[in-house]
């Protein structure tokens, strides 16, 4: 008996309808195949169903049964079709009856009958919507990422035994209702432990008031300093000042979260902005994206978020040139023979480096042991190119000792106090502030921060006034910037703007732009 059951298979961030076809033959030689693309993966599932169905009660039938994964020219990964290739197995001898309504069947079995946490399953349910799917039948913990879309009906489902009783009308499995960014918790995922309270970082005042610039406009940061002064606890900070995504960003970083199988399982919307890491050693492919099956890499899954890269010039040379396209675009494409995938990139970098390979040059207690051809091969990794798309470049230098050094008695004389200074909790008030603005400003245009802003933008929500742009028509004669360096100062300047709650530009936000912009030897 022919029977077909409705899957779906991941091609980038979009999901296409794969119809698993499963025949069970009452002739020929007993066995089990799968045609159709499969990978390793999926043949193993032969293995998986078979024990599954058996520890569920059902009597394996010892016939051929041959499993077409359609249309058979995509090639297909994964696990998650072990839960239609069953549901078709079981249908084909009759165990079930199959819904009257087009229905997705979607997830991993364990070999005890159960279902495992699936990725994908929110594009599953975006895909299910648009094709005006009826319902969804996907694994318990997995369910909450689909019941944040609306208009289709999502079974979370625990095991084979309940889906058997389901489909046979003996014990329903209750439908989630939906509920928009809400987990197994009951509470959106929108906090995150953070490291580091901005008030315990000492010192640092210009750095601190940097950061705050980059997190309210989304701009790229490069901090240099040597080694020990507080760049890594600056970057690491940062992720506590970060407002919470709106419902369009959340969209967008949970798309990129389900596909790879960041999002844990019983949870569902992302609300957190992503604060991606990635060590020096990381590839090319791992930075960017790619596999023979694209995949996104740190760029993507630091979509609306950060991306800290430490060490920023010991990342081999052909990485960080990679960098280059997606930091203007906001986007990444990869092609393969399958196909062109665009996967999101639009993040905010953070990098730090020393200043030489040892660290300590012009470090004015520690000698550099530098030669001067060293210092040249290492600053010389970071091309001109690539550190004109980074917006705010900054010189982080070694804390004064007394200022390590805290003296209770002083403070309650009047001294300097810990407790005046400025905490995460207020910083991030104050980034929220100016982001708002910016969501106001951008409205429609599917941009939300100042650093996403073309040069149209800027024409047209930029106010300049006539001293400001004076200041800055000095300033590229003086330094002979480049026309993007320009722009970017614009941009700069109007977060800062923005963080004042100015309605345009003055030459002191131009002022600071510039100070945070050029750099020595420029």
């Amino acid at each position: 008996m022919l029977t077909k059951v409705l899957s779906a298979s991941h091609f980038g961030l979009e999901a296409t309808p794969i119809e698993v076809e499963v025949n069970v033959f009452k002739k020929g030689f007993p066995g089990f195949s799968i045609i159709g693309l499969p990978n390793k993966s999926i043949e193993e599932a032969k293995e998986r169903v078979k024990t599954a169905l058996i520890n569920t009660g059902i009597d394996f039938p010892n016939l051929k049964i041959v499993v077409n994964l359609a249309p058979a020219d995509i090639p297909k990964e994964g696990s998650l079709y072990d839960l239609p290739i069953a549901v078709g197995i079981l249908a084909s001898i009759e165990v079930v009856n199959l819904p009257a309504e087009k229905s997705f069947f979607y997830g991993e079995l364990s070999l005890d009958g159960g279902l495992r946490h699936t990725k994908g399953v929110f594009l599953l349910a975006l895909a299910g919507k648009s094709l005006k799917i009826k319902n969804l039948f996907v694994p318990n913990d997995s369910a909450n990422e689909a019941s944040v879309i609306s208009g289709i009906n999502v079974y979370p489902v625990r095991s084979l035994q309940d889906l058997i009783n389901h489909l046979n009308g003996i014990v329903r499995i209750e439908k989630l209702k939906y509920c928009l960014s809400t987990g197994r918790s009951g509470r959106s995922i929108d906090s995150q432990s953070i490291e580091f309270d901005f008030s315990e970082i000492i010192g640092q005042e210009s750095a601190k008031r940097a950061m705050t610039i980059a997190a309210a406009g989304g701009h790229n940061i490069f901090m240099q300093g040597t080694p020990g002064a507080g760049k890594t606890m600056l970057a690491r900070a940062t992720a506590g000042i970060l407002p919470p995504l709106n419902e369009e960003e959340a969209l967008e970083v949970t798309k990129i979260y389900s596909l790879t199988g960041n999002i844990p399982p019983g949870e569902g919307l992302i609300k957190t902005r992503p604060f991606r890491t990635a060590h020096h050693t990381t590839s090319r492919i791992g930075l960017i994206g790619g596999g023979s099956i694209p995949h996104p890499g740190e760029i993507s899954l630091s979509h609306n978020g950060v991306l800290f890269l430490d060490e920023f010039p010991e990342f081999s040379r052909a990485t960080l040139e990679a960098l280059r396209q997606p930091m203007e675009d906001g986007r990444v494409s990869i092609i393969r023979i399958a196909g062109s995938i665009t996967f999101p990139a639009s993040f905010m970098l953070i990098a730090a480096a020393n200043p030489c390979p040892c660290g300590y040059l012009g470090d004015p207690k520690r000698e550099c042991k530098c030669t001067p051809r060293m210092v040249m091969k290492y600053q010389a990794k970071l091309s001109g190119p690539l550190m004109d798309r980074i917006d705010l470049h900054i010189n982080v230098p070694a804390v004064d000792v007394d200022k390590l050094i805290t003296n209770p008695t002083s403070s309650r004389r009047g001294g300097t106090s810990r407790d005046a200074v400025e905490n995460s909790r207020q910083i991030r008030e104050q980034v929220i502030k100016a982001r708002e603005i910016q969501n106001k400003r951008f409205r429609g245009l599917q941009i939300y921060i100042n650093a996403n802003m073309k040069n149209k933008h800027i024409k047209d929500f930029c106010v300049i006034d006539l001293q400001s742009l004076l200041l800055l028509k000095q300033a590229v004669n003086t330094y002979n910037l480049s026309a993007r360096t320009y722009f970017r100062l614009i941009k700069v300047s109007q977060t800062i703007a923005d963080l004042s709650e100015s309605k345009k530009i003055l030459p002191a936000h131009v002022a600071e732009a510039l100070q945070y912009r050029i750099r020595s030897g420029d």
